[in-house]
């Protein structure tokens, strides 16, 4: 609803223009901003559907376009699977025990997520070459459009305030979307609330419906004891150090949700030997990393940036699962090594 609306007002091309104007590097820009927005919407699929307007905006040209697509796509999960509080480490950090380490976790967490994302930018611009020349300077305008930002700001404040009243996250993430969405009808025109919110309804619809579906196919993992027999399995046959990774990235695979991994991979695994055998910390980013490594066709996120982008599954492959891959096979040897020195 907030992307429709600012779509509808002319905030999109605003936020851009601020974007072209500060910014400067709309490869970077689009890394980051997912990065950043996935933390305190506490969704990566709710801050890659922010995005997608703006970076439509702020690159027509298709390929080019899909390319800040995919790395904000990147950018989101990589902050999302990784920085405490989200909802994909917050069930981690309570499975381990590791309430007494938090600032020892992000202190490890941040500068680690951030340098892989980071490197997805690096990869990209390389790989896309020198921008087109700058079309001609248009007539000056506001130094920065507020009016268009506002929805955002108000979303932020409301994250810290709910952080501050020791909101759950289920509770959080539903306190600063009405709270971006209510700033964003406030301001919109009369004629236009009605619309915005039919078109953004129909789109989170979509995305409900994916969620609702992997939950309901970890229940039934769950249920059926698969999970801990594929963890014994895994114990008796492979290093106990890559039992964690290895166990979600089985879940992942499954069932596509990160949130769901790490609810299953941290019930299965906590109170085990392999829990025992492994620092809390590495351990959380072990889980994270695995529920990176095989994101395909039972992930949500793989359909949304597919049809977000209009490119076949192949190269959705090839753009989003493989780099993701990458991120928790990087990640995994932080944590190997993480693990080591501790």
């Amino acid at each position: 609803m907030i992307g429709k609306v600012l779509e509808a007002e002319g905030g999109i091309e605003g936020i851009a223009a601020d974007v072209r104007r500060y910014a400067r590097d709309p490869v970077a820009a689009s890394g980051l901003l997912g990065y950043l927005l996935a933390v305190p919407l506490t969704c990566c699929i709710t801050a890659f559907v922010l995005l997608v307007p703006i970076l439509s905006a702020l690159e027509r040209e298709g390929r080019r376009r899909n390319v800040l697509l995919y790395l904000a796509a990147l950018g989101s999960v990589a902050s999302y699977a990784f920085v405490y509080p989200t909802p994909v480490v917050i069930p981690l950090v309570e499975a381990f025990g590791a309430e007494d380490s938090l600032l020892l976790y992000d202190a490890v967490a941040v500068p680690l997520s951030l340098f892989v994302a980071l490197l997805l930018v690096l990869v990209a611009r390389r790989r896309l070459g020198p921008a087109p020349p700058a079309p001609e300077a248009a007539a000056p305008g506001p130094r920065l459009h507020a009016r268009a930002w506002a929805p955002f700001a108000v979303i932020l404040a409301a994250a810290g305030a709910g952080l501050g009243a020791g909101l759950s996250h289920t509770a959080l993430i539903n306190l600063v979307m009405l709270a971006g969405v209510a700033a964003a009808l406030a301001l919109a025109a009369p004629e236009r609330r009605h619309p915005a919110v039919l078109a953004g309804s129909k789109h989170a619809g979509v995305i409900i419906f994916d969620l609702v579906g992997a939950g309901a196919i970890g229940s039934v993992i769950v249920a059926s004891g698969i999970a801990g027999e594929a963890l014994a399995a895994l114990s008796g046959t492979v290093p106990v150090l890559v039992v964690p990774f290895l166990l979600a990235a089985l879940v992942q695979t499954v069932q596509g949700s990160r949130v769901v991994t790490a609810v299953i991979a941290g019930g299965i695994l906590a109170g085990t030997e392999v829990a025992a055998a492994i620092d809390p910390v590495p351990l959380v980013l072990m889980v994270g990393a695995g529920a990176c490594v095989f994101s395909y066709v039972t992930d949500p996120y793989f359909w949304l940036v597919q049809r977000a982008t209009g490119d076949p599954p192949s190269t959705v492959v090839r753009e989003y699962t493989l780099p993701l891959a990458g991120v928790g096979l990087l990640v995994l040897g932080a944590a190997l090594l993480l693990q080591l020195l501790l």
